[in-house]
């Protein structure tokens, strides 16, 4: 009658460096978590656990100087998409923006901020029809726009869609995403703003923005 064949015995030296290696990865994850950034507390903004690189870009002001990633670097940028003839949510946003930059010019930050309306409809939106629009809400704001290659390399990374559809009356209908997106002074998508707005939410938040870090 055959014996049983003893039961096998776990090698020592491969549980120590199981046992090591486990205790690594546990410290690594230890430190990670304890060494992240600590959020800013917001009234409404979105901000995401890890800032975002934004890609280069080109587009062009409505001054005629071209507005590149540098220039959102430096100060918090609040960037919203949308188009001169948009009959409702633009109007609104930007009235919102309107009333939220005059609250932060009271706090004295304004200087730590900018607002930047970039046209998805750069056939229409001359330089001159963007001035106009924009300079009614506020001549401090931003206003550019450029060519559907430039504005997609920069819409698909930041998560704006748009799209412009011409009826058979020769009318454009344009639509595109609402929200409001955060670029820190980094140069990086840290956030957004989703509507409903209100000014008094906006410009809390960019006041706490500004004054972080």
């Amino acid at each position: 009658m055959n014996s049983p064949a003893p039961a096998s015995r776990p090698n020592p030296t491969l549980l120590i460096v199981l046992a090591a290696i486990v205790a690594a990865f546990g410290l690594w994850l230890g430190t990670r978590y304890a060494n992240a950034p600590a959020q800013p507390k917001l009234a409404s903004a979105l901000f995401y656990p890890e800032p975002r690189a934004i890609p280069e870009f080109a587009l062009r002001q409505a001054n005629g100087k071209p507005l590149t990633l540098a220039d959102w670097r430096g100060r918090w940028s609040f960037v919203y998409f949308g188009y001169t003839t948009c009959p409702d949510v633009c109007p609104t946003t930007l009235a919102e923006l309107k009333s939220a930059w005059a609250d932060l010019g009271k706090r004295g930050v304004q200087d730590k901020l900018r607002v930047d309306f970039v046209s998805v409809d750069p056939e229409r939106d001359t330089p001159d029809a963007l001035a106009r629009y924009v300079g009614f809400f506020s001549p401090d704001f931003v206003a550019a726009t450029g060519t559907d290659a430039e504005l997609t390399k920069l819409t698909r990374p930041l998560g704006i869609v748009y799209s412009r559809t011409k009826k058979d009356d020769g009318s454009v209908e344009v639509d595109h995403s609402g929200s409001i997106v955060i670029v820190d002074p980094q140069g990086r998508l840290v956030g957004l703003f989703r509507p409903p707005f209100k000014a008094k939410d906006l410009a809390d938040d960019m006041a706490t923005l500004a004054g972080w870090r």
